[in-house]
């Protein structure tokens, strides 16, 4: 066997090690059919609660096209409906002969997999979803009758996808035509319904990703005879094409002309580590896009601009020599090659052993080079991503060279920039140690560069194989950090939160939330269940609830930019309400919604002492408001024909004289106790500084004011109109002012129950209320409660928090 060098493991200053071939993969499970797959389940589950849930409508559908249906004559239809039974059968098994004949058995094989598992699928679900009445009875006036999945489509498309027709555009049009007269055939011919079509579409297109990802989709891999060719129509003259590494190949040229490296984009590259890379995009705000999620002209264009764009920055990198495509799922970019080794090769012992002589550690010349390299990129800001010790090459005559830069950036951002200095401080630590580390990017960077990166030196945000090798040299980070601070003392070296989301965050927000539900289920004895609540609720007024729900948003907006008299962003201000929403997930009361308001201003420019006094005056605003509405509501309880339980309306001002008094006995043991005085001067020494000169600012600008306090009543009002929609939507028909009181008394809840978003204490107060000011029975007001919960708490999380995710790009928090 011949020894093949390969450009990442050539012979260098070190030693030269032969690289033996690898096999390519033959199948490939790509992350692109499991996403699918979850999606096509989402849709199936949808369209399955969609037939239970607006079961008249759907009778309503079907009973029109049974009309439509009896105004066509009949031989013609049984004439179409025989031609598409026949297409059927016809077109797959043509579809299958041609694939067969070009030699794509395998895809072919999987195609019947997918077939027989579809039809399946379709009986097994034609017996689960028997009790549903728009499905599985007949249409008036027709002879046939109609099951829950029309199951004659789902095998077909199942086949067809399955096989795959991408880039065949005469087959998927046959596939559609026929697909698209067969199904309306079964509506004529009363075989079907629009709902079983749907499902019987969908059910198919989910089972042949699902096929595809069980058993991988067969990667063609192309001969070194396609690559030469491919490279020969690219001006380059190839003379021995050898495979060196996974989609990796040598190849030399006819003369005196330089070896090439050539990389191979295929499926196989594009799915390898997709899922870690898309849990990564979403969990660290600064991730590189992942490759699979990129057209494969796209990533070709891509790696190949990086190298060119490297290359006029005069850094020594891989030079494109030819890009060019193999076809609809491969293509390949040849790079001259670099007689260099990496970093992790070269000194793997180093890094495991600090006790080695200094010859077996980079030089200060060879460290000082990587930090120009580096230097090179930066000026023309280029952010390579993923400096690791794999990237950083070292040839015979020990000069650095930057490679893998199919993930770096045009243009980049200085936190980008800042990312790519820290992590070469963590490869060349690994290396030589921390202190020449740190010293090496002083010298040529110099302290500012340097000190900027350290609060970035964090392992979550370093590239993959850095990660690995600073997992075996534990506590190396904390050496550099504090060799960097030695050596920076003014450097702050805090880590800065990359992370937009922390995995133990969500769980435990999904544990408050369930054990919450869990409670409230407890305590009131009942078996409420929110997608049962929603599912059975009346539609026109779940539309009501939802329309009030989402209306309370821009008009928060309006009273929160009415106590703050600088001018603010009405598309900001709203998308920081909406935010709020995701921010009180993972904080009890509205505490994360002050801390965000508060930041918000901040940012616009509003320095922090007037910024949180505007908060403080809206919040001042908004008690003394809420206060009085419940006061007035619960005195008018009654008025609508409300009782509580005794049957006896709650008389007017009442509540308002009781209210009265005990504020005058507080008032008054206040004044005449010294201890209770001096208390009540300490705590209302905050509101005397800060909040009432903010007030009388406000005063000054009293159209602002009355918006802000019109926008705080109509907050309230939305909320209330959105609990009112939902109590008639389960079918309860209490009075508006018992709603009232439900809402203001269980809202007064949340804010003081120590849970997320009042978890728990809102849901149970606010039923109990409901229940006895409203006169029914408590499982009809938690039925209310937990649907208005959905739409005002669970359901905006999203996009709170996508509001958020928007605030931090345009650095508005």
């Amino acid at each position: 066997m011949a020894t093949v060098i390969q450009a990442d493991e050539s012979q260098g200053p070190r030693a030269a090690a032969p690289v033996r071939p690898v096999r390519q993969v033959d199948r490939v499970r790509h992350p692109a059919a499991l996403i699918r797959l979850l999606a096509g389940l989402c849709w199936i589950a949808l369209v399955l609660l969609l037939a239970g849930y607006a079961r008249s409508a759907a009778l309503g559908l079907d009973s029109d096209v049974a009309r439509v249906a009896e105004l066509v004559p009949w031989p013609p239809v049984k004439l179409a409906a025989a031609l598409c039974g026949g297409a059927l059968l016809t077109v797959p098994l043509a579809f299958a002969a041609d694939r067969l004949l070009r030699g794509d058995g395998r895809r072919v094989a999987d195609g019947v997999l997918a077939a027989v598992l579809a039809y399946g699928l379709s009986l097994g679900l034609d017996l689960l979803a028997g009790d549903l009445t728009t499905l599985t009875h007949a249409l008036p006036g027709q002879l046939g009758r109609t099951a829950p999945v029309y199951g004659h489509l789902a095998p077909v498309l199942a086949f067809m996808t399955a096989v795959g027709t991408d880039g065949l555009r005469r087959w998927r049009t046959a596939l559609g035509v026929t697909l698209g007269l067969s199904a309306l055939s079964g509506l004529i011919t009363g075989y079907a319904t629009p709902l079983s079509l749907v499902l019987a579409l969908l059910l198919g297109w989910t089972t042949a990703h699902a096929t595809r990802y069980a058993v991988g989709e067969p990667v063609g891999c192309p001969t070194e005879a396609q690559i030469a060719a491919a490279l020969a129509g690219s001006g380059v003259r190839p003379d021995i094409v050898l495979p060196v590494g996974p989609s990796r190949y040598l190849v030399t040229q006819h003369g005196d002309r330089p070896d090439l490296d050539v990389h191979l984009l295929d499926r196989h590259a594009q799915a390898s580590g997709l899922l870690g890379a898309l849990w990564l995009a979403l969990r660290l705000r600064t991730a590189p896009r992942p490759l699979g999620l990129r057209p494969l002209r796209d990533g070709l264009e891509h790696q190949t601009l990086l190298g060119h764009a490297a290359s006029a920055a005069g850094a020594r990198t891989r030079t494109p020599v030819a890009a060019t495509e193999l076809g609809p799922d491969a293509a390949l970019v040849a790079y001259r090659r670099i007689d260099a080794r990496p970093f992790a090769d070269l000194f793997a012992e180093a890094a495991e052993d600090d006790d080695l002589e200094d010859g077996a550690r980079p030089t200060g010349a060879e460290l000082r080079d990587a930090w120009q390299q580096l230097a090179l990129l930066q000026r023309r800001r280029i952010a390579h991503r993923t400096v690791s010790p794999e990237n950083v090459l070292l040839d015979a005559e020990g000069r650095v060279h930057l490679v893998g830069l199919a993930r770096g950036e045009i243009a980049a951002s200085d936190l980008l920039l800042r990312l790519d200095v820290a992590g070469l401080l963590a490869v060349l630590a690994l290396s030589a140690g921390p202190e020449r580390a740190v010293r090496s990017a002083i010298d040529v960077l110099g302290p500012g560069p340097v000190g900027a990166a350290l609060p970035l030196l964090q392992p979550i945000a370093l590239a993959r194989g850095t990660r690995a090798a600073l997992a075996r040299r534990k506590g190396l980070t904390v050496e550099l950090r504090a060799e960097a601070q030695r050596q920076l003392p003014q450097a702050a070296t805090e880590p800065v939160r990359l992370e937009r989301v922390r995995p133990r965050v969500l769980l435990t927000v999904a544990a408050v939330i369930a054990a919450g539900y869990a409670l409230v289920q407890f305590l009131l004895e009942v078996d409420t269940n929110p997608v049962a609540v929603v599912a059975d609720a009346d539609p026109l007024w779940l539309a009501g609830a939802a329309f009030f729900a989402a209306l309370s948003y821009p008009v928060a907006t309006f009273a929160f930019s009415g106590f703050v008299p600088e001018r603010l962003s009405f598309r900001s201000t709203l998308a920081a309400q909406v935010a709020g929403s995701f921010v009180k997930v993972a904080s009890p009361g509205g505490v994360g919604g002050l801390a965000l308001n508060t930041r918000y201003l901040q940012r616009a420019g509003i320095p922090t002492a007037q910024a949180m006094s505007s908060i403080g005056v809206s919040q001042l605003f908004g008690l003394v408001l809420h206060m009085l509405q419940l006061a007035v509501f619960a005195a008018l309880v009654g008025a609508d024909g409300s009782r509580f339980d005794d049957g006896s309306a709650l008389p007017d001002g009442w509540v308002l004289g009781l209210a009265g008094a005990v504020a005058a006995a507080v008032g008054f043991s206040i004044a005449a106790v010294p201890a209770l005085r001096r208390r009540a001067q300490t705590l209302l020494r905050p509101l005397r500084a800060e909040v009432l000169p903010r007030l009388l600012d406000l005063a000054q600008h009293p159209g602002r004011l009355a918006s802000g306090v019109a926008g705080q009543l109509l907050v309230s009002m939305c909320f209330v109109m959105c609990l009112y929609c939902c109590t008639r939507a389960v079918g309860q028909y209490p009075g508006f002012n018992a709603v009232a009181v439900g809402f203001l008394a269980g809202n007064a809840a949340g804010n003081v129950a120590p849970t997320p978003g009042g978890v728990g204490g809102v849901e149970v107060l606010m039923s109990f209320t409901l229940a006895e000011a409203g006169h029914f029975d408590s499982t009809g007001a938690l039925a209310a409660v937990v649907l208005f919960r959905v739409l005002t708490f669970m359901l905006p999380v999203l996009p709170g928090w996508a509001a958020f995710a928007w605030l931090q790009r345009r650095r508005a928090i």
